[in-house]
């Protein structure tokens, strides 16, 4: 990593290499600004480990920040001009996404920002897997710049490169590593997709996550074949895809946690698996419960239920639809007026949709309210510090990936892209 402090960032900005799933492959270069200090609003704290909620929720989202920032950050972007693209992830807080040039899902706003080598800075607005692949895509002479490093993903920092080596190793020496194709999500590590190319896989989306599993059987024999794939990060991706619709049965799925020796599978467990999945979640979905659903089909009349495939199994069975963030946003678009929805996925997403559709009934599912806390870390002080910065001539926050990284995490993506049918949506 290099550092050069010449400005001040907001306080409690990250300064360094983000967590072990990063490795040394990214480097981050981060900088201070000569303007005061800008307040951060920090949601969710802490983990629980012993289950899938794996943030605590402190509420309402905090109060927008200071009415003169939303000022300084129109000037800055205007002084940058077609020199900056700005990207917003549709779980960004409302005050960030007002500034994004192009809003949408990881895969795309990656896409988004390789589509436009004139502009010399891209600024992320996202989490720290989505801003390298964005880097992985885009032209060498173009710099992405994350406004907070510490926006990261909890489900990309469940596997780490160190950790899904050793459990490849665990594989061979079981003699499963020949026949088992690896998967990854979208939302890992830079460093994980460049394992997954290495190996002979792809990347996914949780749009066109069958199409790729199909593809990865189908390099090994087909569905009916003896082939494997070993599915990272998210557990439940891979396992709904699997069994809802691939035909696999929840036999034929196995869990290897990387805290355990050999991933605490057996050799009989891992040769009679089909698919291996990664002990992974997100940390939003996985809140979701059947309780959840229960209660708002006994409240709200005709209710229909709509979740994430990062969802738990059950809570995918019950629901009655399931979609990527994309397919969410398209189906409540093209549902008649009056339908009442409960809507499983990131809070930020469900109160726009809320605004976006005012003649539906729109709530959200869960109770107990969450947002994603990393994803909400870039707030509109990190926004305008990194903005500023670059009007001054200093680029703060640069995600880089390792050039070999690069190489063979462009491969898994160029392998996903070459598949059929959509590739955009997460």
């Amino acid at each position: 990593m290099c550092s050069s402090y010449a400005a001040r960032p907001p306080s409690g900005a990250a300064r360094g290499t983000r967590g072990a799933a990063y490795d040394q492959s990214v480097r981050t270069t981060t900088e201070q600004s000569r303007r005061p200090s800008l307040p951060l609003l920090v949601l969710g704290q802490g983990r629980e480990l012993a289950t899938e909620r794996g943030v605590e929720c402190p509420g309402e989202l905090p109060a927008p920040s200071d009415p003169g920032l939303v000022e300084r950050a129109r000037a800055a972007k205007a002084a940058l001009g077609d020199k900056v693209l700005v990207v917003g992830h549709h779980y960004q807080r409302d005050e960030v996404v007002e500034f994004a040039d192009v809003m949408g899902d990881s895969f795309k706003l990656a896409k988004e920002a390789a589509a436009r080598p004139d502009a010399p800075y891209v600024v992320f607005c996202g989490v720290h897997f989505m801003a390298e692949s964005a880097d992985v895509l885009t032209a060498t002479h173009q710099q992405v710049v994350l406004p907070d490093l510490a926006a990261g993903c909890s489900m990309a920092d469940m596997a780490a490169i160190s950790q899904v080596e050793d459990a490849w190793d665990d594989l061979a020496e079981m003699g499963a590593a020949d026949p088992v194709t690896p998967v990854t999500y979208m939302n890992s590590s830079a460093a994980i997709k460049a394992f997954t190319g290495r190996h002979g896989g792809t990347v996914c989306t949780s749009g066109n996550a069958r199409t790729a599993l199909q593809w990865a059987f189908d390099q090994t024999g087909g569905i009916e074949g003896a082939g494997k794939v070993l599915f990272l990060p998210d557990q439940h991706l891979g396992r709904n895809t699997a069994v809802r619709e691939l035909g696999f049965s929840l036999q034929d799925c196995v869990v290897f946690d990387p805290h355990k020796p050999a991933g605490g599978l057996t050799r009989e467990q891992v040769r009679a698996a089909r698919v291996i999945l990664w002990r992974g979640h997100c940390s939003v979905h996985g809140r979701f419960s059947l309780e959840a659903i229960d209660a708002a089909r006994a409240t709200i009349p005709g209710v229909l239920v709509i979740v994430h495939p990062e969802c738990q199994y059950e809570v995918v069975q019950a629901a009655d639809a399931v979609g990527s963030t994309e397919k969410i946003i398209a189906t409540i678009a093209a549902a008649p007026d009056g339908t009442s929805w409960a809507v499983g996925t990131e809070l930020n997403l469900v109160r726009r949709l809320v605004t976006m559709f005012p003649k539906q009934n729109i709530a959200f599912l869960e109770k107990s309210v969450c947002y994603c806390s990393t994803m909400n870390r870039i707030d509109l002080p990190h926004l305008v510090w990194a903005l500023e910065s670059l009007v001054a001539g200093r680029v703060v926050n640069q995600v880089t990936v390792d050039p070999d990284v690069t190489k063979w995490a462009r491969v898994a993506l160029d392998r996903m892209l070459a598949l059929p049918g959509e590739t955009a949506n997460d």
